[in-house]
């Protein structure tokens, strides 16, 4: 069973950055690939970003792609999301996400963080 908890969301203006940050426990972390996924109020659950459990290969939406950076330690047992640039829109919880494969369906990955808030004024 592993546990996920993320932290470093907040408010920031349009154009600023924020790092959110995401500790694994009680599994093999680098036995599995990492997502982060995204919900407003309102909306479905939307793919942001996901890693190989090595840390080699990396997959954006297209909406973040240049913008984000997903980063994994798997020494640290930690995967990072760099937001850059940021737009109201991604107004969001951030989820981050374990499953056997970096792949963009939220349906395919098995345990879950609690969230943290990012929050973008214009």
């Amino acid at each position: 069973q592993v546990q996920l908890v993320e932290s470093g969301g907040g408010l920031v203006q349009a154009g600023g950055s924020l790092r959110v940050s995401c500790a694994a426990s009680g599994g093999t972390f680098s036995s599995y690939a990492m997502g982060w996924f995204r919900q407003s109020p309102g909306k479905e659950r939307e793919f942001v970003a996901a890693v190989s459990r090595s840390g080699g290969t990396a997959y954006y939406a297209d909406s973040v792609k240049g913008r984000f950076t997903i980063s994994r330690d798997n020494a640290k047992n930690a995967v990072y999301l760099q937001l850059d640039s940021l737009k109201p829109e991604d107004t969001a919880v951030y989820y981050c996400a374990a499953g056997p494969m970096a792949v963009v369906v939220h349906t395919r990955y098995d345990y879950w963080g609690q969230g943290t808030q990012v929050t973008v004024s214009s």
